[in-house]
């Protein structure tokens, strides 16, 4: 009998990623890998994002939340992968997520247990959708303001096939420890993003006080790359306990 199909849990569109990538021991990571799963790396290196976006045309379960649809989100992310009976499963797992609102913080620790946090949020584009020119995220935390933004000049290219870029945004599932220290799995699906490389950047960030003193080293140093994504609509998934 074939698997029943996933039921849709999320859609909206993810939209003006901008995204730092750090290469980072992958001793500091272990600690935070689901189980069953393993870290992924690139050239050999092990990389952590900080990735800020916009959320935009959110429904839950095909249900729009009233002032709840669209919003800013910034999160730290690394890079996983899990053997499964077709291969292997490219994901992604989140240290810790930003948004302007309590009930989508709720939500996502409720349903996914993922770590998300509350913190007053604003953003500013410059340009038009397909001229952009920069992408700037703001968030406050214990009353200090932080920043990440990123100016970009001519069209979005597509992603290289084999690049760094192709690495960091290509990955399709997400993986969470459960509160009984199970994982859980789920997918996300969205067609490949053109990208621009940026040109400048600027990130003010409370590290320490957000992510821990361990990551302050790595995310204090200039990035290995940031580039912005020009995002899609995207669909996740319901997620499934993996059996320990």
């Amino acid at each position: 009998m074939a698997a029943a199909a996933p039921k849709v849990f999320l859609t909206a569109e993810w939209r003006n990623l901008a995204m730092l990538n750090y290469e980072i021991e992958p001793s500091l990571l272990a600690p935070f890998v689901p189980a069953g799963t393993e870290l992924d790396s690139w050239q050999g290196k092990t990389y952590v994002s900080i990735v800020a976006f916009l959320f935009l045309r959110t429904r839950v379960k095909g249900t729009p939340i009233p002032f709840h649809q669209n919003f800013e989100e910034v999160n730290l992310r690394f890079y996983v992968r899990r053997l499964s009976h077709e291969g292997w499963r490219r994901g992604v797992v989140f240290i810790k997520e930003l948004v302007p609102r309590s009930a989508i913080a709720f939500i996502a620790r409720r349903f996914y247990n993922e770590n998300y946090v509350a913190v007053p949020m604003r953003h500013r584009l410059e340009g038009n959708p397909g001229e952009l020119k920069s992408a700037a995220y703001f968030w406050r935390y214990g009353g200090q303001e932080n920043v990440l933004k990123l100016a970009v000049t001519g069209p979005a290219k597509p992603l290289a096939i084999g690049s760094a870029e192709e690495f960091i945004t290509e990955h399709y599932w997400g993986y969470a420890r459960q509160r009984d220290q199970s994982t859980m799995e789920y997918r996300v699906d969205h067609p490949p993003w053109n990208v621009w490389q940026a040109q400048h950047m600027k990130f003010q960030c409370q590290v320490a006080e957000l992510y821990g003193d361990a990551f302050a080293p790595f995310l204090s140093a200039p990035p290995a790359s940031a580039f912005l994504a020009d995002g899609s609509e995207v669909i996740v998934y319901q997620g499934v306990k993996l059996s320990k």
